[in-house]
């Protein structure tokens, strides 16, 4: 699944939420994320780290290392 498609199924999922907590924890994630990601920060990847990333990311595909977005959801529930 590429970035797009992730985002859009991301933001259907928000949409759905009911937990003013859970959407105020995503908001304070979404926020130390920006914070911590600014473009002067940003160290682009070589060719050989990016092949890497996507061969480990199939890798754990296969290997079934995946969180299903329900699950991810019940964690964040349990964060304080």
């Amino acid at each position: 699944m590429n970035i797009e498609a992730r985002k859009i199924e991301f933001v259907q999922e928000f949409f759905k939420l009911q937990s003013e907590k859970t959407i105020s924890k995503l908001e304070r994630l979404l926020k130390k994320e920006k914070e911590h990601s600014s473009p002067d920060k940003v160290e682009p990847m070589t060719s050989v780290e990016l092949n890497a990333r996507i061969d480990k990311s199939l890798k754990d595909s296969k290997n079934g290392k995946l969180t299903e977005v329900n699950d991810l959801l019940a964690e964040i529930e349990k964060w304080n």
